[in-house]
């Protein structure tokens, strides 16, 4: 019993660690971000408060209904409701009633105000579309920013194990006679050196881990990271088309621009709500009252000629019957004058309207130039990581070239180390190029709609 409660619990702690473990590809990081940022769950809030607003503007079409009951009770001096004589007795009087309000006509008012509450709701889900996509540019070149900080590292441990080779044979020849203990020494800091920079490549690849696990709002920092692939230049013909072809594309679907240009079309349902105020405002009502008093009377019908009157009080189901009426009509509102409140109104809505145009205009050369900018980017980006894996090519034909000269002792120690820091530098640069365009590269493709991944 004991044996297979082990077993149980050592698989628990398997599946435990695995959990653990965990690798995120892009793909993954970028659909947990989307799913649990606070900021788009806001903006999900805002969306269906914006949806419950259209649902008040069709609400506004429909006529309202509302029940009314009061009682009350006199003593003293009182008119009786019932035939509106003075009386001077204790009196207890219930009324309810039903009332019924429309609006036949307000200037379009309602109309206006359920357009504008639709086009709310598309502006609200551009919004929140918008900024899904904000989010996806910056997991994906957080991400990259991980993939260029661990392959820098694992290029610093490789350098750092040829270094701890060279490291070995020196000192066999330092200690044989060969080669004078200076060399030894040079090489020893060259190897101090790149422990240094391995001891920095693993503090940049936890601060970049950590910047995209901030991202994804994940707290447990030690247990995340990323799958450890490395990733060559994709292929792309985005390129083959202009940055023109590009922005022309981008204006039919980008979010931000829809966004904008939503923002105009409310602008412009906010003037023809204002304008709606100086037209007169028609509606229509109807009541149902009836009521009940305990000193109620009603004189009896069918005494004889000439006898003096007689008075009876109904009892309450009767008098519910006997006092009830309807009432309906309407009302027409005209303006004015109402201290030229509408007409200012209308004054500042003509104003937003123009803001919001010209924010429009400035979201859209905005937009052409960040992909003019993105155009100019890959390709200059392309240019340096193809002269970065030049350089690192001379750079290690110039290290080869050392390496024999100082194995048989034609080059001091210090020019060798100097010939092998060069060759890292160039191994960094032409990592740091290659991510440089890798990003640069799908923020272009992200503005023609594709989307982002790196396969």
């Amino acid at each position: 019993m004991k044996s297979k409660l082990a077993i149980i619990i050592a698989l628990f702690a398997v599946s435990l660690t695995q959990a653990q473990l965990r690798k995120w590809t892009l793909q993954e990081c970028v659909e947990y971000a989307v799913e649990n940022n606070l900021t788009i769950e806001q903006f999900e809030l805002d969306l269906e408060s914006a949806k419950i607003d259209k649902s008040d503007a069709i609400g506004a079409f429909l006529p309202n209904l509302n029940g009314n009951t009061s009682y009350s009770s006199n003593t003293g001096f009182s008119i009786n409701p019932t035939n509106n004589l003075p009386t001077n007795t204790t009196q207890n009087n219930v009324n309810v009633g039903v009332t019924s309000n429309v609006t036949l006509f307000d200037g379009l008012r309602n109309i206006r105000t359920l357009n504008r509450a639709k086009l709310n709701a598309i502006a609200n889900q551009y919004r929140l579309d918008d900024l899904k996509d904000d989010i996806r540019l910056n997991v994906a070149n957080a991400y990259l920013q991980v993939l260029s900080s661990k392959e820098q590292l694992k290029t610093f441990r490789a350098q750092y194990a040829v270094t701890e080779q060279d490291l070995k044979r020196t000192r066999e020849l330092v200690e044989s006679g060969v080669v004078p203990r200076g060399n030894l020494l040079d090489i020893e800091a060259t190897a101090a050196d790149q422990e240094q920079q391995i001891i920095n490549g693993e503090g940049l690849v936890l601060i970049s881990r950590v910047n995209l696990a901030q991202l994804l709002q994940i707290t447990d920092y030690e247990n995340f990271d990323i799958v450890d692939d490395t990733f060559d230049i994709p292929p792309s013909d985005i390129l083959d088309n202009s940055a023109k072809v590009i922005f022309d594309k981008a204006l039919t679907f980008r979010n931000d621009i829809k966004f904008s240009q939503a923002n105009v079309e409310l602008a412009e349902e906010d003037l023809k709500i204002a304008k709606g105020a100086y037209l007169p405002t028609l509606s229509a009502f109807a009541n149902y009252g009836t009521r009940y008093s305990d000193v109620a009377q009603i004189p009896v019908a069918g005494l004889p000629p000439g006898s003096p009157p007689e008075f009876f009080t109904p009892n309450f189901i009767d008098q519910l019957w006997i006092f009830d009426g309807v009432s309906y009509g309407a009302q027409l509102n005209v303006p004015v004058f109402n201290g030229w409140s509408t007409r200012n109104n209308v004054k500042r809505s003509k104003l937003n309207l123009e803001r919001a145009k010209v924010q429009f205009e400035q979201d859209k050369l905005a937009l052409e130039t960040d992909i003019q900018q993105a155009h100019v980017d890959v390709t200059t980006f392309f240019k340096s990581y193809e002269a970065a894996e030049k350089t690192l090519e001379a750079r290690r034909l110039a290290y080869e070239y050392a390496k024999e000269r100082f194995d048989v002792g034609l080059m001091n120690s210090f020019d060798f180390s100097q010939a092998q820091a060069r060759v890292d530098n160039a191994e960094a640069n032409v990592i740091r190029t290659k991510y440089d365009y890798i990003f640069r590269l799908k923020i272009l493709e992200f503005f023609y709609g594709i989307p982002i991944t790196l396969n």
